[in-house]
């Protein structure tokens, strides 16, 4: 679902993850038509690495 949110609405991903700051910044990117496939590539990156840091906090608990 997150994927889907990368690519149709990059800037509302940054608020799922807990990047607000960087979700305004993405949403000034994304006003423009051209600034919002870098948006969208820069979400979907940013969710591999919440997925990551999320999945290395796992195994470090237990």
């Amino acid at each position: 679902m997150r994927l889907i949110i990368a690519l149709l609405l990059p800037w509302l991903l940054f608020f799922t993850v807990g990047r607000p700051i960087a979700g305004v910044i993405c949403l000034i990117l994304q006003i423009t038509l051209i600034g919002w496939v870098p948006a969208a590539i820069w979400a979907v990156y940013s969710l591999s690495q919440f997925n990551t840091d999320k999945k290395l906090d796992e195994f470090k608990s237990g």
